[in-house]
């Protein structure tokens, strides 16, 4: 029999589908919209009732688009963002995130959100040990500071009835109705030490949750945020595991089959990370194991990027969160790197120039889109101007990104962006060069987080780049100039995040099948051998097609040479914003 997987992945504004077939092809891929709500500054609200309906439209009519018989689909996995969704216990009903507390349909706090600045000073404050699995800091992005929000500002009583899941989980969860947590969620970003790492054995530190003041977490065994490792009907699944088959309720709202394997849920850049670092340079696929991930990086830019690795051995790195185990593979570290505005930056600085109507429209006239019209532009201004190559054409302008906080390697939520080198042109051309130094800023910046890696040992060979950023080539020039590595970009550039969580629905799959001596066809020779680790690898290396290499400039290139002083800038302009505002803060804290 044939067999198709789905993969689902829920962003920040769209829920996507796609259908893969055996050899990986994708056969369907759609989208639907997501809304958001941001009552206050900082606040970023969504609903969880409207993702799901996202999602089963996607997947309907991916189905649908397909062509692919019903019942050919044997597996679904889902990858989220690592937003906070808040229940009710026992009932499942929305509860409200606030500030509005009597609007129960905005029960998801987006991963966004910083409201939660000050719970988060609070408990890095504790300098608790299980902080080093998080780079030092806990982030404002993270669960538990927007838990600890929560406790502090919801009426009387409401706490004390909720239950918490990070997106993806909640998910899994609604199509299954097995409360199972994936390692990914609950590890990178609740909190969750795997058992045997620094003595866990609950893989929740009882100690950790009272010193920040979230004691009633501990109660009935961590009931609230799934349950211990060591519960009796605690359930926790490594990347490419079964959860369980769809429920008849889930499998008719999705259009699939009640027999459809569903995978544990992982956190959408690290469905990114499958989705991409398998495809060999030589269009060879491996016959190993996990291992030969070594140094592969992925790059999974939207509206952040975040840059993860796996390594065999913990790597310890002061503003890059983890290392994490298990999440990817069990036995195996993960170590991810983040930036927390690269999308959002670009489309900040092209819909707040006062050119972009003009801009926008001139593209249009084209045929081009916006950063397709901005890079003919730029090459049309260098040959106009004689200079040797598009950057020098911005050679003394400066920007410093960090509209949205700092996430690695400052860790920082209090920096800002900051330019230096602007005049008062308001033209095309001012915007194109806006952009050109936002790309800049994006290269730069991932540089610096990889330099920290590598000096506390994790060295990276190959930069994998997914995400519509992926599709620009001077950006891509420009990030393999900055970081002096090769970068891959995918086949399915916009695509390999859903393609990511369509493999882990093969895993899953095969895995299911291994455990349960099932006698439908398998992906892989000699599955029953391997585990589930090796299994994800091989469907991963298998099923990814090699991508397009784009090579550093030589050492010798003028160009490298000036993006090395301009990298010397962004570190300055850096430690600059912080000793401008501690100046400014030592003259206002004093009586």
């Amino acid at each position: 029999m044939r067999q198709y997987y789905v993969g689902v992945d829920v962003g920040t504004e769209f829920a996507r589908a796609c259908i893969i077939d055996q050899s990986g092809e994708i056969l369907a891929t759609t989208q639907n919209p997501i809304s958001r709500s941001q009552p206050k500054q900082d606040h970023i609200n969504q609903s969880s009732d409207e993702i799901w309906g996202a999602v089963c439209k996607s997947v309907k009519t991916a189905v649908a688009e397909s062509q692919v018989a019903v019942s050919e689909i044997v597996g679904i996995n889902f990858d989220a963002t690592c937003s906070l969704v808040v229940l009710e216990d026992g009932s499942d009903a929305e509860v409200a995130v606030g500030p509005d507390f009597n609007n129960r349909q905005q029960n998801v706090i987006l991963w966004m959100d910083h409201r939660a600045v000050a719970e988060a000073s609070e408990i890095n404050g504790t300098g608790h040990s299980l902080l080093q699995y998080v780079g030092g800091k806990m982030s404002v992005e993270m669960q538990m500071p927007k838990i600890k929000w929560l406790k502090r500002h919801m009426p009387a009583g409401q706490f004390a009835r909720c239950k918490f899941y990070d997106l993806p989980d909640f998910l899994t969860y609604k199509a299954t109705g097995v409360e199972s947590r994936s390692f990914c969620s609950t590890v990178c970003k609740m909190g969750l030490v795997p058992k045997g790492v620094d003595g866990s054995t609950s893989g929740w530190s009882r100690e950790f949750l009272e010193q920040i003041g979230l004691g009633e977490l501990c109660e009935d065994n961590f009931r609230k945020l799934g349950g211990g490792l060591d519960g009796a009907f605690s359930e926790f699944k490594s990347a490419g595991e079964p959860v369980g088959l769809l429920s008849e309720t889930a499998a008719s709202s999705l259009g699939l089959t009640p027999q459809c394997v569903v995978g544990s849920g992982v956190i959408d850049a690290y469905a990114g990370w499958v989705g991409t670092v398998g495809a060999s340079e030589n269009g060879i696929s491996e016959s190993g194991g996990v291992e030969e991930s070594a140094g592969r990086l992925a790059a999974v830019a939207g509206t952040s990027t975040c840059l993860i690795m796996l390594s065999q051995t913990p790597h310890f790195v002061e503003g890059v969160w983890g290392p994490y185990r298990d999440v990817l593979a069990r036995g195996y570290w993960c170590t991810e790197g983040g930036q927390s505005c690269t999308g959002a930056l670009l489309a900040h600085i092209l819909h707040t120039h006062p050119a972009y109507p003009e801009l926008h429209q001139a593209a249009q006239d084209r045929g081009l889109t916006d950063f397709d019209y901005i890079n003919w532009r730029l090459e049309q201004l260098r040959a106009e101007s004689g200079v040797r190559s598009i950057r020098v054409l911005a050679k003394h302008r400066f920007l410093y990104g960090d509209y949205h906080g700092n996430r690695s390697p400052l860790a920082d939520p209090s920096m800002r962006a900051a330019m230096v080198g602007l005049s008062m042109d308001v033209s095309q051309d001012d915007l194109a060069l806006a952009v050109l130094t936002a790309f800049e800023f994006i290269a730069l910046q991932a540089r610096h987080i990889l330099d920290h890696m590598a000096a506390a040992g994790l060295h990276v060979d190959t930069v994998y780049f997914s995400g519509g950023q992926a599709r620009n080539k001077l950006l891509v020039q420009l990030l393999a100039d900055a970081v002096r590595r090769p970068v891959v970009t995918p086949r399915h550039v916009g695509a390999a995040v859903v393609f990511g969580s369509a493999l882990l629905a093969a895993a899953a799959v095969e895995n299911y099948l291994t455990n349960t001596n099932a006698t439908a066809s398998s992906i892989l020779p000699s599955s029953a051998s391997r585990a589930p680790q090796h299994r994800l690898w091989q469907i991963m290396s298998r099923l990814t097609v090699p991508g397009n290499v784009v090579s550093p400039s030589p050492d010798a290139d003028p160009d490298i040479r000036l993006l090395d002083a301009k990298y010397k800038v962004f570190l300055e302009m850096a430690e600059a914003q912080k000793l401008y505002r501690k100046l400014v803060d030592d003259v206002e804290n004093t009586p």
